[in-house]
């Protein structure tokens, strides 16, 4: 009996190990809800030709690759049957996949679900062919937290390459992704107001073919417009001059002009006429003061605006979208929102005092438009949980948006802000909000591919809608993103964070920053550090070591990065491109730490003044090398013609015409050099 005892216990234990091995072979991104593995392998693997069937005779959805070969059978002779059954007890979007011996078998809620089944079962093939197994005997069930799932694609300062955009829409619809929201400004080809339209924005046209594209692939990519504010990409023009809120200021509208919703007007049409399937119209909205006029306070007029455009958007069968910030400006509770020190009943306490404030103009705020609870770095603040809970309470609207981009220089950073992504979409989760958009401003304008493990963990997130701990997370990106065998091999995108960060104002002055140089005119002796002097050797060094310090430290390990980037690139399966955009960011903040160095050895008396002058020419190969790795997806110069605004906000990307505005604290220091030494 004791013999038979262990037997069973041996058995049990080398089928559990067993099933935990091929459960570790196979990721699925977004996480699916629910999947048992029976812990076999099937028949089947990425050589086996999958002869399908469909019991409903609905189509087969649109496939993102051919990593399978697909057969058409019948009845009797199929290894591969799917059916969409509306009556399903599941949600919209989902499915179940049961993968079992020789065969699979597919039902789903929808056709959005089909689609979404064929691209777990697509990942799962990748798997197989990544590793070369078979397929696991599996059942899963799937389907997504929240229904609405976007990011938002900013391209008021650049455009990426029109191919690019394509096969983006393939890779977002893989990790299951259902919207789009593009912020044209005027990089659309406006057809009724074709002066604001910049010299390389795309066409009406073009634009609807790509939603016609997102479409097929269950992504709806609908416009934003900044309207009564942002406004500069219009009002920058002389021809709409006279609609300023400030005769001397690009960025705002008057709103009481009827001029004013003639021109919004006629570029929201020609929004609507290029994403054709979109469901919204986001009107923008934030960031604005108007001045008072005709009696009427500036947040009345704000209130007049966002009713005007609403109507607009109600009577073209779009529900509008505002940012909320204004609202809750005038309420007096703006920062509220954002202080993680607030206890809930504090926060209960400020609300109550400002009650009247908030009711003051509720009865006018528009019934149809969505409120867009914007919160970056602190969804989990009472001040914004209590928020998203007035608002439902009082019968308005709301959605959340979190950021895969703010106001990051070089790459995103806060490790790809996925704590913050995380909490929103599964505070999203709990609140039953409709959806989550995530933001990827276009300010400071890094690659979109270094934006990619943001998007990919907020896929994950509002997809899943269950805890993930960031590092489960990013050994499941790296897994799908570049290769199995990188799982747990690849922690170089968490170590530049450090590095990046420091890079932005490694060579400016105290309390000033990189993006303030291009708009001061002497900002050679006001932005910018001061240069070894030779008449007090080591003086430069003392009065510079914390930067030294971290300079040393940062080119070190910078080295170390590089090293293992290289290691990376021959062994990744997927994406070595963006390998190579990762490889450019850490060589370009590694030649400035180095030059810094430079500056130090010549202090020191160790360098001579000829190797300083050097700078500038292995600059300029490591500036070369930067734009040919950017520029095989985007396009990195702006129109001799193009019209830069006054850049309230001191955006980096809108400071030149050419990338210059990238390397503007480099281009700098080398002038600064040149004036000091030669």
């Amino acid at each position: 009996m004791k013999y038979i005892i262990k037997l069973a216990l041996l058995l049990i234990l080398f089928y559990s190990c067993k099933n935990n091995e091929i459960q570790d072979n196979f990721v699925l991104l977004p996480k699916v809800k629910n999947i048992e593995f029976s812990g076999e392998s099937s028949s089947l693997n990425h050589d086996s030709e999958y002869i399908f069937h469909s019991e409903t005779n609905s189509d087969l959805p649109v496939l993102l690759d051919s990593s399978f070969k697909l057969i058409k059978g019948d009845f009797d002779n199929n290894n591969l049957s799917f059916k969409i059954n509306n009556e399903i007890d599941i949600p919209a979007e989902g499915y179940y996949l049961n993968i079992s011996k020789n065969g699979i078998d597919i039902t789903a809620k929808d056709e959005a679900g089909l689609f979404y089944s064929f691209n777990s079962l697509r990942q799962l093939i990748a798997d197989s062919k990544d590793q070369n197994i078979n397929l696991p005997v599996v059942k899963i069930k799937d389907y997504p937290s929240l229904k609405y799932r976007s990011i938002h694609i900013d391209v008021k300062h650049h455009t990426e390459k029109k191919e690019y955009y394509f096969k983006l829409i393939d890779e977002l619809a893989s990790i299951k992704i259902n919207g789009i929201i593009v912020e044209f400004e005027d990089k659309l080809g406006y057809e009724r107001r074709p002066t604001i339209a910049a010299p390389d924005s795309y066409s009406i046209s073009w634009w609807k073919s790509l939603s016609e594209y997102a479409n097929e692939r269950n992504i709806k990519i609908s416009p934003l417009i900044q309207g009564l504010g942002h406004a500069s990409f219009i009002l920058k023009h002389d021809k709409y001059k006279n609609l300023r809120d400030v005769s001397n200021d690009d960025w705002a509208f008057n709103p009481l002009d009827p001029e004013t919703y003639e021109v919004q007007f006629d570029l929201y049409k020609d929004a609507i006429d290029a994403t054709p399937y979109g469901q919204f119209l986001h009107v923008g909205g934030d960031e604005v003061k108007v001045i008072d006029r005709n009696g009427k306070k500036g947040f009345e007029l704000n209130l007049l605006w966002l009713n005007k455009v609403s109507e607009f958007a109600k009577q073209n069968n779009r529900t509008p979208i505002f940012w909320d910030d204004m609202y809750l400006k005038h309420g007096g509770v703006w920062m509220v929102t954002r202080n993680t020190k607030l206890t809930k009943e504090k926060v209960d306490s400020i609300w109550i005092d400002k009650e009247e404030r908030l009711t003051e103009y509720l009865d006018d705020f528009p019934k149809n438009c969505i409120y867009m609870r914007w919160n970056y770095f602190y969804p989990w603040a009472e001040g914004n949980l209590k928020t998203i809970d007035w608002y439902k309470e009082n019968n308005l609207k709301v959605m959340g948006a979190t950021a895969g981009q703010t106001r990051w220089v070089l790459m995103p950073q806060d490790y790809s802000n996925i704590e913050s992504i995380k909490s929103f979409a599964l505070t999203s989760v709990e609140k039953e909000l409709d959806g989550l958009l995530l933001t990827l401003w276009d300010d400071d304008s890094p690659h979109f591919e270094l934006y990619k493990r943001g998007i990919y963990a907020f896929a994950n997130y509002t997809w899943y809608g269950q805890e993930l701990s960031s590092n489960e997370f990013k050994e499941k990106f790296n897994h799908r993103f570049f290769s199995p065998y990188l799982k747990n091999n690849n922690n170089f995108i968490d170590d530049l964070d450090d590095p990046v960060r420091d890079w932005a104002n490694l060579f400016v002055v105290e309390k000033k920053h990189r993006n303030q140089i291009s708009k001061n005119k002497n900002s050679i002796e006001t932005h910018l550090i001061k240069l070894p002097d030779n008449n007090s050797k080591g003086e430069w060094t003392k009065n510079n070591s914390k930067k030294i310090e971290k300079a040393k430290n940062h080119s070190s390990n910078l080295k170390i990065i590089l090293e293992k980037i290289e290691e990376l690139k021959t062994k990744t399966i997927r994406n070595n491109y963006a390998l190579d955009v990762y490889e450019q960011v850490a060589k370009l903040a590694k030649f400035s730490y180095d030059a810094l160095l430079t500056l130090e050895g010549f202090d020191k008396g160790e360098i001579s003044i000829e190797n300083v002058l050097k700078l500038n020419q292995k600059f300029s190969y490591i500036r070369l090398e930067f734009e040919k790795v950017y520029s095989k997806t985007r396009n990195i110069n702006k129109a001799d013609s193009y019209i830069l605004d006054q850049d309230h906000h001191n955006h980096t990307a809108n400071q030149s015409l050419n990338m210059d505005w990238q390397f503007i604290a480099e281009l700098k220091l080398f002038e600064k050099i040149k004036l000091n030494y030669e």
